[in-house]
């Protein structure tokens, strides 16, 4: 029966694994322009990231319940027939919907 994971496979991985992470390593010490845009860019990536995390865990339930309203419908709840209230303005001109008529 042959092994699914050969030495030797798993060595080369291994090898190249390290060799890169030696010359990222090197990259990452040495002081030059390259390395500094990526260890900008790469700090506002990890940056936002962890906003947009602290974001959901604040605002997630909120979005979820927009996305997902209660009610009677179709898929995903549907949205009502009828408005349950009027706005400020609607209300004020006392003007009846207007209807299509053929």
């Amino acid at each position: 029966m042959e092994e699914p994971w050969d030495f030797e496979f798993v060595s080369r991985i291994a090898d190249g694994l390290v060799s890169f992470l030696s010359e990222f390593v090197e990259d990452w010490l040495a002081n030059d322009m390259r390395v500094a845009i990526f260890k900008i860019l790469f700090s506002w990536l990890v940056l936002s990231l962890i906003a947009i995390h602290f974001a959901w865990k604040v605002y997630g339930n909120t979005v979820n319940d927009m996305y997902y309203r209660q009610g009677t419908g179709g898929q995903n709840g549907g949205t009502p027939d009828t408005a349950p209230h009027r706005s400020g303005w609607e209300s004020a001109a006392g003007e009846a919907y207007k209807t299509h008529r053929e």
